[in-house]
């Protein structure tokens, strides 16, 4: 006769036992990630990010589609976590995420005619005058730029940059340190200032003639979700109503803190400006951060905003070394002017 010991469980059985743990720990940990991610896009959906706290993962939006392609494919390879409700969860989501992301992906700029006078802007936050100030020369020298906006460089760093050869490039400026922005440019400003909007910093703003037309050119820098989402969506608000006085021809450009996945931004846009980034189907440029240690650029703070008087013709990022944020380069057309329209700020 042979006996066996009560109690003991057999090989199979604790592989049983087993299985089912780790079936029940990778669905759930499957569906706090999916939760997290649904979450988000009702978010976005309902624009609860303003004002509040969700103003600061928001920016991971694009990400979340990544994240469900990624859940999918280990749906299907993973015996242990296969579950057709989940699987038909993880796909409705993941679309669900891509239809809202796809029209920035798909170019929808209009046809520029031939001869159209063009205008080459950057914009650049100097992360506290960190930016070199040669390369900054050099990015202005090498892309032609015609007006470039800088955004947190002090009077010390606009001094380097001014050592360095940039008032020879773009004599013109209005110089604002102490509000956080300025303007160079290649030809006169006038009507330059600093814009009393009730943002955390004054925004920059001057007009510039170019092909008989006026444009009007405001340097932004928002506050900061991380630091007051309260205080970021009131500057956002104050540059949307900044913009609807604004005519067609318009230029906002510059750190704005904010994603186009964040509800100020869309109203913003909604006031009759254009993201140069997504009318040409670039619309998941990253500009921040740079210069960290097995980091690269996440999220696109920085920005070129236009009105319905200009196009988009090519958009791109540059590295200027010493600063956490890429250089945003644009080159913009004047449209004809149609009905009449005044190239003249309102």
């Amino acid at each position: 006769m042979t006996s066996r010991v009560s109690g003991a469980p057999r090989a199979e059985d604790r592989h049983r036992v087993g299985g089912r743990r780790a079936r029940t720990w990778g669905l759930a940990g499957c569906g706090a990630l999916l939760a997290g991610s649904a979450g988000l896009l009702v978010a976005r959906l309902a624009g609860l990010d303003a004002g509040t706290v969700l103003a600061v993962p928001m920016v991971l939006l694009p990400y979340t589609v990544l994240l469900g392609v990624l859940l999918l494919g280990l749906q299907l390879a993973v015996p242990v976590l296969r579950s057709r409700p989940l699987v038909l969860v993880t796909a409705a989501l993941t679309l669900a995420q891509a239809l809202v992301l796809a029209p920035r992906f798909l170019p929808h700029q209009r046809q520029v005619p031939a001869g159209a006078v063009e205008l080459r802007v950057a914009t650049l936050n100097g992360d506290a005058g960190g930016a070199d100030a040669r390369a900054v020369v050099d990015l202005v020298r090498s892309e032609r730029i015609d007006v470039l906006a800088v955004e947190q460089i002090p009077a010390g760093g606009l001094a380097a940059l001014d050592r360095a050869g940039l008032g020879t490039l773009l004599p013109y400026h209005e110089l604002h340190p102490e509000d956080d922005s300025s303007i160079y440019s290649r030809t006169e400003l006038t009507h330059g200032g600093a814009l009393p909007i009730g943002t955390a910093w004054p925004q920059t703003t001057a007009e510039i003639t170019s092909g008989g037309r006026t444009v009007r050119l405001v340097a932004v820098h928002t506050y900061y979700p991380l630091g007051d989402a309260g205080r970021w969506t009131r500057d956002m608000a104050a540059l949307t109503s900044e913009a609807r006085r604004s005519g067609p021809d318009t230029v906002f450009l510059g750190d704005f803190n904010a994603s186009l996945d964040h509800a100020p931004m869309r109203e913003l846009l909604a006031a009759g400006l254009t993201d140069t980034h997504a009318e040409l189907g670039r619309g998941w440029a990253r500009t921040w951060p740079v210069g960290k240690p097995l980091l690269p650029p996440l999220v696109q703070l920085d920005h070129v905003l236009h009105g319905p008087g200009l196009a988009g013709v090519s958009v791109g990022e540059r590295t200027v070394p010493g600063t956490d944020h890429r250089a945003v380069v644009a080159v913009l057309a004047l449209m004809p002017q149609t009905g009449g329209a005044s190239g003249r700020s309102g």
